[in-house]
């Protein structure tokens, strides 16, 4: 039951995050093969990372599943292209669901491992975010997780989320349930009000090169 539930959660996440990355393709004028590739890689990437570490089968090496549901992800865009490539809205929305919905699965997978709650918390983070970062090295963008933006804080937030309520006793539901609408819930304040990290700042006369002139 728990497995398949897991399932169900990666598959809607597959899908959101495949559309996110279709849809940077598209405004980079991708051809389709590049399209379904970024798609696929924003889509696997996270969770390909997340299982090497773990040492356990990587988990779209068992199930054909995933390329195909990219696949009609790069169709939805394709056939709905003026509501799904229409502007950076649909891009966040699709975005902050995946992110959402793979910090959860990094979690559970880790868990079901035998790994402690510390580590699945790293690995929620590592399956949400990953994906986008080799997404935007595709594309020659800078990564959202690197810059000030609220991306990878998010993870963590909904990752000590879950392990909060986990340590109260509540039914399992409750804190992934609780884990994504944290994530999301940042994601969309953070843009709303325009949230960020501070800049690490360096005084450009302190720098090694500089210092020796």
């Amino acid at each position: 039951m728990e497995e398949t539930f897991i399932f169900i959660i990666e598959m809607l996440g597959t899908v959101a995050f495949a559309i996110s990355g279709i849809r940077l393709a598209a405004a980079k004028r991708f051809d389709w093969f590049g399209a379904y590739v970024v798609g696929l890689i924003t889509a696997i990437g996270g969770g390909t990372l997340r299982d090497v570490l773990l040492d356990i089968n990587v988990f779209w090496m068992d199930n054909w599943s995933y390329m195909a549901v990219t696949g009609l992800s790069l169709a939805a865009v394709i056939i709905f292209q003026r509501a799904l490539v229409g502007g950076m809205r649909t891009l966040f929305i699709f975005d902050a669901i995946g992110l959402a919905l793979f910090v959860v699965v990094g979690i559970q997978k880790t868990l079901m491992a035998g790994y402690p709650m510390w580590v699945a918390v790293v690995m929620g983070i590592i399956t949400g975010s990953f994906g986008g970062v080799t997404r935007d090295i595709l594309i020659n963008e800078e990564p959202l997780f690197f810059r000030k933006d609220i991306y990878a804080t998010a993870c963590l937030a909904g990752g000590i989320a879950y392990w909060l309520i986990s340590l109260a006793g509540m039914p399992e539901l409750v804190p992934q349930i609780s884990c994504a609408i944290v994530v999301i819930g940042l994601r969309v304040l953070a843009v709303r009000y325009n949230w960020s990290l501070p800049i690490l700042k360096v005084d450009k006369k302190s720098l090694p090169e500089n210092a020796e002139k």
